[in-house]
């Protein structure tokens, strides 16, 4: 097709940059204009997208990724981490994410909008100016449905009329939770001339796709999705701050390689990287703790002969390893298990509880809780590794990974929006 102009807009929150990035750079490939409204901090990496930078000049804006704007690790509940999330970059800036939106749409028009599904405000720019908006989800689709497991507590598929009950009540309760920033939310539609929602799902009717950068096989579903949702597949793609890695181990060293990569920003994660560090300390296997950004590796006690680094390649790492340890991030549960290696999550918040379900319900690997002790990982590690099945479940839900990746359906659903295809 005829080259588009495409406005890319999200936020710097870890896991969700390499995919949104990625279909950028995918549609810029394809030889289409791609600007990204986003924070300062992600300069570089929109840039090594092939895409233009624009800042954000009334949203939140922070100029390193050193700056914490959620901070959900400081809540002492669950509910005090999504209510910090809810207000500080979800709903409660709505207003300024519409309004600098609406600005990047003033200074350069554009076909199409590509909206991180987690900011509730540029859509409404979107809408006023009467230009197409997908929503893109990194993440399973945790929109609340019939006959699906309540998002949030990572519940695995009810079993019964007590376990459809447990769903019905939790989700209710989820969508009172996201009601509260349904003010903040109305306030934007209002300052762009828009009449207001009267439930926070009716967000959903005011966009023309919704894209999920996941297997439809991989997720859990309910009894109907929207008409305008697709499930796209994910991105599989290293971040650009991945460092080179040059493996210390002999070519030829016969023990299984097991791979820690836990949460890219920061979630008071030290002390769950401790005990995987103690635990993995015994196995006879050579173990490779990437810490992210958010942890220097120094300050980890060496153990035994595990390695520690800030970042290592996962795809190059992943082909090779016998078991990953996540925190079920998305974008490392994709990459492991597009790999076909089984896993061991240890969920700290946030989405990964859901993603760790799947995970355990595709017979892909085990779920422990972060708080673990250091025996128990190491035999969950032991295990994945020795029983077979759980090698099998990775491999077959990966097949399927990688085969909704290459097939480009993502930027195939961008262009037919930016084509007037609705």
């Amino acid at each position: 097709m005829s080259p588009r102009r495409f406005l890319f807009v999200l936020w710097d929150g870890g896991g969700n940059v390499p995919q949104q990035l990625g279909l950028a750079s995918g549609l810029v490939a394809r030889g289409h204009h791609v600007r990204v409204l986003t924070e300062s901090s992600l300069a570089s990496d929109v840039a090594a997208a092939g895409a233009s930078f624009e800042p954000f000049a009334t949203a939140p804006n922070r100029a390193s990724r050193d700056e914490d704007l959620v901070a959900d690790w400081q809540a002492r509940t669950p509910l005090g981490a999504f209510a910090r999330a809810r207000d500080r970059v979800m709903m409660g800036p709505a207003p300024a994410y519409a309004a600098d939106t609406a600005a990047a749409l003033e200074r350069e028009p554009a076909d199409a909008v590509a909206s991180d599904f987690m900011l509730f405000g540029p859509p409404v720019a979107a809408e006023r100016a009467r230009v197409p908006v997908a929503l893109i989800v990194h993440n399973v689709y945790i929109v609340p449905e019939p006959g699906k497991p309540a998002p949030g507590p990572g519940f695995l598929p009810a079993r019964g009329p007590v376990g459809r009950a447990r769903d019905a009540a939790a989700s209710r309760a989820l969508l009172a939770l996201f009601g509260r920033g349904l003010g903040a939310v109305n306030r934007a539609r209002e300052e762009h001339g828009l009449a207001p929602l009267h439930r926070i799902t009716d967000h959903l009717d005011h966009v023309d796709r919704v894209l999920v950068l996941a297997s439809e096989r991989f997720d859990f579903h309910g009894y109907a999705h929207p008409s305008h949702l697709r499930y796209v597949g994910s991105i599989l793609a290293d971040p650009p701050w991945v460092d080179e890695w040059r493996s210390p181990w002999a070519r030829d060293d016969p023990r299984p390689l097991v791979v820690v990569s836990l949460s890219s920003t920061y979630m008071a994660q030290e002390r769950v990287l401790g005990r995987v560090v103690e635990g993995l300390a015994r196995l006879d296997a050579r173990v490779l703790v990437t810490t992210g950004p958010a942890i220097d590796p120094s300050t980890l006690p060496p153990a035994g002969s595990v390695i520690t680094v800030r970042s290592a390649p996962n795809a190059r790492l992943f082909a090779q390893a016998s078991a990953v340890v996540t925190h079920a991030g998305m974008g490392t549960t994709t990459r492991a298990l597009a790999a076909g290696v089984p896993l061991v999550c240890l969920p700290m918040g946030r989405d990964q509880l859901d993603v760790a379900a799947r995970v355990v319900h595709a017979g892909a690997g085990l779920r422990l809780r972060p708080g673990a002790r250091p025996t128990a990982i190491e035999a969950a590690v032991r295990r994945v590794i020795a029983e077979p099945r759980f090698r099998d479940g990775a491999s077959a839900i990966g097949a399927q990974i990688v085969e909704d990746a290459k097939a480009e359906r993502g930027l195939d659903e961008l262009e037919a929006l930016a084509g007037g295809v609705r």
